[in-house]
């Protein structure tokens, strides 16, 4: 694993994540989730839906960030993002995590790919600027897909400590057991990256398979605790 990928999936790297639950402010407000049970199941639920999708494009952009000219190609790749993910709440979190992301990596490791990025979609999905910031930084499109599905359960799991008041290292321990779920999504992940190519990245006009085969799981009441989220008149984090 490279180095580098600590620092990117770091809660306290400037970039915003820690101002973010991922849904589970509101899944708590609604009782959904309760306790230790209950958020291990959220936890799982969330990596296996929107991590999944997560891990899939972060791994996509890292893969295109090695390309010769990806810049016009960025934002086909954010569109798709887009299409996963159907809560505007979740695509104005997704954005603003992705821009400030960006903005901290062009400093950390200056890059054609970064600056190519946000040139061509200055507010990326959060999973497009961790794939092509992974790249920069030297990792590969599966360190890549890790550091994007780990980012999926650890905010959720830390603010879930803050609002409930949960023993933190009975909570880290629910991450431990995730871990090979972890390990196994990113390697699902990159394979699928790596088994659709952008158009034209063979050469021709059209390439034979596109990354509209990339996983498009959905989980829809993470949509709607979004949406709920985005209208509470009190909340503590972002999303």
């Amino acid at each position: 694993m490279n180095p580098a990928l600590l620092l990117l999936t770091d809660s306290r790297l400037p970039a915003g994540g820690h101002a973010h639950s991922g849904g589970t402010e509101q899944a708590i407000a609604t009782g959904a989730v309760h306790d230790l049970a209950s958020l291990a199941a959220f936890l799982r639920g969330r990596l296996h839906t929107s991590g999944h999708v997560a891990a899939a494009l972060a791994a996509a952009a890292c893969t295109l960030s090695a390309t010769r000219s990806p810049d016009t190609l960025w934002d086909l790749l954010d569109a798709e993002a887009d299409a996963r993910t159907a809560s505007p709440a979740q695509r104005d979190a997704s954005r603003t995590q992705g821009r400030l992301l960006l903005r901290v990596a062009r400093r950390l490791w200056p890059s054609p790919a970064l600056d190519g990025l946000a040139q061509a979609v200055p507010n990326p999905h959060h999973p497009i600027a961790l794939g092509a910031a992974a790249h920069a930084a030297g990792a590969s499109p599966e360190d890549a897909a890790l550091a994007a599905a780990y980012h999926a359960i650890t905010g959720s799991a830390t603010a879930a400590v803050r609002l409930l008041g949960l023993d933190p290292v009975a909570v880290h321990g629910l991450l431990a057991d995730l871990a090979p779920d972890l390990a196994a999504t990113a390697s699902m992940a990159d394979m699928g990256a790596h088994s659709t190519e952008p158009p034209g990245a063979s050469g021709t006009p059209l390439a034979d398979r596109s990354w509209a085969e990339l996983p498009a799981r959905s989980a829809p009441a993470l949509d709607l605790l979004a949406e709920r989220h985005a209208g509470a008149k009190v909340r503590l984090f972002v999303s």
